[in-house]
C-alpha cells in the first residue's frame, strides 16, 4: 500500500496544530489547507456528495451496493495536539526495522527505545516512520486520516466487495476537546460511527473517560515591591500554594493507571496580580468528576485562607463523557469490529481509553462510536511514531467492516 505512506508522509508535513487560546473554529489555519485538500482527494477518488463548509469540516460518501444496509461514518481529526511543535514536520521512512534503537537526527538527544516502547519488540522487519525529533510526527490523527481515505479509495475502485454505504467524516481541533462542536449528527445520517484514532493494532475502545476542563483564576495585587509590606499579594505564590495542596499521590496522572481518575495541571500563566491554572479533570466514572470539582473549590477557599485578600475562581467546564453508556444501546457496533478483526486475521482486544476521542461527543449526541487502532504509538511528543503495516491492516479492517455492515439493516 505504498499510496498509504504517501498519503500519510503528506499529511503530517501540513501544520495543524490546535489552539485552545481562541474561540475560533477551526482554531489555526492549517487546519483548513489539509482539509481543502483532503476534500478534493476524496472528490478525485469518486465520493458522493464532498462537502467542506466554513468550518474546515468534510463530509463525503462511499455510495453502497447492497440495497437496505444501514450507512455507518468513519471519523478521524484533522489537528495535531498543542503539546508539542507540529511545524516543518519532517517524516522518516526507518524500512526493515532492525530492533535497535531509533535516534532521531534533528535532535541526536532524542532517541526511541524498545525498552521504553514494549511496541516496538514486535516490529522487528517493520516500516517505523517517525520524525527528525524537534517536532512530533502528527500520526494522532493523520495516521487515521490516510487510512480511512486509503480504505475508501479501496472501496470505490473494487466494486466486487459488498459494502453498505460509508460517510467519512473529518473533524478539526479534536485535540482541544471541540472536534463535533460544529458537527450536526444529522448530516452524518448513519446508524453507527468510527472513530479511526487509537494506538498499536487490534484494539476496539469502546469506554473513555468523562472529561471536564477547570480554569482557576487566582487574583492577588501588586505594588511596588520595595514598598509592599502588608500590601502585596502576590498571586504567583498563592498558585504555587495552590498546585502544591492538590492531591498527587493518588488523583495524578503521574501516580495513576488502568481505572483511576485524576486531576491534572497543566498549564500556568500570569504574574503576581493575576495567575491562571488549566486543570483537566477525568474519570471513568461521570459523576465522579462532581467530586473532583469539590476537591478544587476546596483547595480554592485553603489558599484564600492562606492569602488574606486573595481570591480564587475555579471555573468548571464540560468537555465530553464516556461513551460506554451510548455503545449499550447499539452492541453491534462493537460486536462488528471485534469480528471484522478476527476476518482479517486478527485477534482483538476491546479496551478503554485513559483519555477521549470525538466518538465520545458523538455517542452521547446518540450516534455510537467506538475507537479503532490506526497504528500510531508515544502521541503528543517528539518521540512519536507511526508502523505502516499496522495501518496496513486499519485499512483492511475498515473495508471488511463496510462488508459486514452490508448484510445488517437498521
Amino acid at each position: 500500500m505504498s499510496t498509504l505512506l504517501d498519503r500519510f508522509c503528506r499529511y503530517v508535513q501540513i501544520e495543524t496544530t490546535a489552539n485552545e487560546d481562541t474561540t475560533d473554529y477551526p482554531s489555526t489555519p492549517g487546519q483548513l489547507d489539509l482539509s481543502r485538500l483532503l476534500a478534493d482527494e476524496l472528490k478525485a477518488l469518486g465520493l458522493e456528495n464532498v462537502t467542506m463548509d466554513e468550518h474546515g469540516i468534510v463530509i463525503g460518501t462511499v455510495p453502497g451496493n447492497v440495497a437496505g444496509a444501514p450507512t455507518i461514518c468513519y471519523c478521524s481529526h484533522v489537528d495535531t495536539s498543542p503539546e508539542f511543535s507540529g511545524k516543518n514536520v519532517k517524516p522518516i521512512v526507518h524500512k526493515n526495522y532492525d530492533g535497535g534503537n531509533i535516534q532521531l537526527p534533528g535532535d541526536s538527544s532524542r532517541v526511541i527505545k524498545p525498552a521504553d516502547n514494549p511496541d516496538l519488540e514486535k516490529l522487528k522487519g517493520s516500516t517505523i516512520i517517525t520524525s527528525d525529533g524537534t517536532t512530533l510526527l502528527g500520526a494522532d490523527d493523520k495516521a487515521g486520516l490516510a487510512a480511512i481515505v486509503t480504505a475508501a479509495a479501496k472501496l470505490m475502485s473494487d466494486p466486487s466487495i459488498p459494502r453498505c454505504p460509508v460517510r467519512v467524516v473529518f473533524t478539526c481541533d479534536e485535540e482541544i476537546g471541540r472536534g463535533t462542536e460544529k458537527l450536526d449528527v444529522a448530516k452524518i445520517d448513519a446508524h453507527v460511527a468510527y472513530t479511526v484514532d487509537g494506538s498499536d493494532e487490534g484494539i476496539v475502545d469502546c469506554e473513555t473517560f468523562s472529561a471536564d476542563q477547570a480554569i482557576i483564576t487566582i487574583t492577588g495585587k501588586n505594588t511596588h515591591p520595595g514598598y509592599a509590606k502588608g500590601k502585596m499579594i502576590n498571586a504567583l505564590r498563592a498558585a504555587a500554594q495552590f498546585i502544591a495542596a492538590m492531591p498527587a499521590d493518588t488523583l495524578s496522572p503521574e501516580n495513576s493507571n488502568d481505572r483511576d481518575g485524576f486531576l491534572h495541571p497543566y498549564t500556568i500563566e500570569g504574574g503576581v496580580p493575576e495567575v491562571k491554572i488549566k486543570c483537566l479533570l477525568r474519570s471513568f466514572v461521570t459523576a465522579e468528576l462532581a467530586d473532583q470539582a469539590a476537591i478544587l473549590q476546596d483547595v480554592a477557599k485553603q489558599t484564600e485562607a492562606a492569602f488574606p485578600g486573595c481570591k480564587v475562581n475555579v471555573d468548571i467546564r464540560k468537555q465530553y463523557r464516556n461513551m460506554a453508556e451510548a455503545l449499550r444501546n447499539e452492541p453491534r457496533a462493537q460486536g462488528l469490529a471485534v469480528q471484522a478483526y478476527r476476518n482479517i486475521g486478527m485477534s482483538p482486544k476491546v479496551g478503554s481509553i485513559r483519555g477521549g476521542t470525538d466518538g465520545s461527543a458523538l455517542s452521547e449526541k446518540g450516534l455510537p462510536t467506538p475507537n479503532l487502532s490506526a497504528g500510531m504509538h508515544n502521541y503528543h511528543s517528539p518521540l512519536e511514531w507511526a508502523c505502516l503495516e499496522q495501518m496496513e491492516k486499519t485499512v483492511d479492517v475498515l473495508v471488511e467492516l463496510a462488508t459486514l455492515w452490508s448484510g445488517e439493516r437498521a
